[in-house]
């Protein structure tokens, strides 16, 4: 009994080891394994944050994703990102984001360390480029005659055939005048305006709305056509306002003042080589200056505006040096310096009548004028000593009806001014028969040179040409509201009268020195 017993315990003793044993190689192929699974997965963090070039502006939403591939992200709002427990390697990284470029970063991760990596993402646009360099066309370099509407072309074009903008702009010789104009894709404009003989430099600037940088040209040259030989200036009215113009015998027009001023009564000067004119300043009248090609503009008067009872029929005179100009206020007379300076009174009517015109002798020694009432009417035109005031001769006076249009031969014999024989007077001013009149100041006679006169139109207005052979006036049909023509006839009849010739269609108020 007691050796079966032991035999027994000896049995369960072997199977309690064999239990152990086959547990304890259990634990140690779990042991083996464990360690097999870290040495494999070493593991870091990759963190980042992503911005825009140049602005540094934190972008959010920003994919982002690992070649080998781990987890996608996208930044916060701070643009910042993370990615835990990536394996040890080596990885390129990506961001990506609607209208910026996609960029990539390199990163090592290594086990238990956290890697950092920065993105400045530029915008989409960013390897775009700016418009080629434009190429002048027309004018062509240093070309001369060029007219004063003219139109600049030149080529352009775009290497990512985006929109172009151009700029054109011009300057001159002269002075510090900028014209400038624009178009996109259209590579030609028409300028107008440009000046007499002027020497103009032109550039063309070209930009995309992608690229901060412009594609200049290189300067291009030209001059324009030189100024032509207008003697005559004469105002015409348009849309409701007066605009002086110069032409020559052929019919060659130039407008020389604007079509939203009313610039009016122009009278020339050849000594200065200037146009002198009315014009409105605010709600004054005054005297203005400009060159012949109606450039360089400058007010005169300021102190003393020009004034009387119907602004259209104020006339005033140069000296024959161009130092002054002789106008009138009311009832007095002014003289003033071309610079502006020196304004002095030098006539005053005695009964207080308006001094309307004034014109001087080229010896300065005579001059004549014409005054009225406040309705234009009870004219006197009489002649005048300049250094004394003193009435020299009477040429009109004591009768009905308007008056005017003074001029004075260089001989100082005749004195030219028109007048209607008709006696009319009206509120409107309006004239029924207007006639130019030749007064000889050694006879006190004068002789009718509107002999031959269309009936029911009106002469008015006139000058002596420059050789005194003829008279240049303004026509037109007593009804007060047909067009104004400028004529031209002679101061002596021929064998068939007085020749008239039509010069200028829709003109006044000419003048021809």
């Amino acid at each position: 009994m007691k050796l079966v017993a032991a035999i027994q315990i000896s049995k369960k003793m072997n199977y309690n080891i064999k239990n152990i044993l086959v547990v304890c190689c259990l634990l140690i192929v779990a042991m083996g394994c464990s360690e097999d699974t870290i040495d494999n997965f070493d593991q870091g963090t990759l963190t980042g944050i992503v911005v825009a070039e140049g602005t540094n502006l934190a972008l959010e939403n920003v994919k982002i994703s690992t070649n080998p591939n781990t987890s996608t992200v996208f930044t916060n709002e701070d643009g910042e990102f993370i990615i835990e427990e990536i394996s040890v390697g080596q990885y390129s990284v990506q961001a990506e984001i609607d209208g910026f470029l996609t960029a990539f970063e390199a990163a090592e991760i290594q086990s238990g360390s956290t890697v950092n990596v920065v993105f400045e993402l530029d915008v989409e646009t960013a390897n775009n480029r700016p418009p080629n360099t434009p190429i002048l066309i027309n004018p062509t370099n240093n070309e001369n005659n060029v007219p004063l509407n003219t139109t600049l072309v030149w080529t352009g074009s775009d290497p990512d055939d985006d929109d172009i903008s151009y700029t054109v702009e011009l300057r001159n010789s002269f002075d510090d005048e900028i014209l400038s104009f624009s178009t996109v894709n259209d590579t030609m404009v028409n300028v107008s305006g440009l000046r007499f003989g002027l020497k103009y430099f032109w550039q063309v600037g070209a930009e995309d709305d992608i690229n901060d940088e412009i594609s200049q040209s290189e300067v291009g040259v030209f001059e324009t056509i030189p100024f032509p030989e207008n003697r005559y200036v004469f105002t015409r009215k348009i849309e409701g306002n007066n605009v002086i113009f110069s032409t020559d015998t052929d019919g060659n027009e130039l407008m020389l003042t604007s079509l939203t001023s009313n610039s009016f009564r122009p009278r020339q000067n050849n000594i200065d080589d200037k146009i002198a004119f009315l014009s409105n300043s605010g709600s004054e009248t005054h005297i203005f200056i400009m060159d012949k090609d109606g450039s360089n503009k400058t007010q005169i008067t300021s102190q003393v505006p020009v004034n009387g009872f119907k602004l259209d029929e104020v006339d005033f005179t140069w000296t024959q040096n161009g130092e002054r100009l002789i106008y009138p206020s009311f009832d007095r007379l002014f003289s003033i310096n071309i610079n502006g300076e020196g304004l002095q009174q030098v006539y005053e009517t005695t009964d207080g009548s308006f001094v309307t015109e004034v014109v001087i002798s080229e010896d300065e020694s005579i001059m004549a004028l014409k005054t009225n009432n406040i309705n234009g009417y009870d004219v006197s035109i009489f002649t005048i000593d300049t250094s004394t005031g003193t009435i020299l001769n009477n040429v009109l006076s004591g009768v009905d009806g308007a008056a005017g249009g003074l001029d004075i031969s260089v001989d100082n014999q005749s004195v030219l001014y028109w007048y209607d024989v008709s006696g009319f007077e009206s509120a409107n001013y309006r004239q029924l028969n207007s006639r130019i009149f030749l007064f000889d100041r050694n006879t006190n006679t004068a002789v009718d040179l509107s002999d031959d006169k269309i009936n029911g139109t009106n002469d008015y207005d006139c000058r002596f040409t420059p050789n005194e052979a003829q008279v240049i006036f303004t026509n037109t049909s007593n009804d007060g509201i047909s067009q104004k023509n400028i004529l031209i006839t002679d101061t002596e009849p021929n064998d068939v009268g007085f020749e008239r010739i039509l010069f200028i269609e829709n003109g006044k108020m000419i003048d021809f020195e």
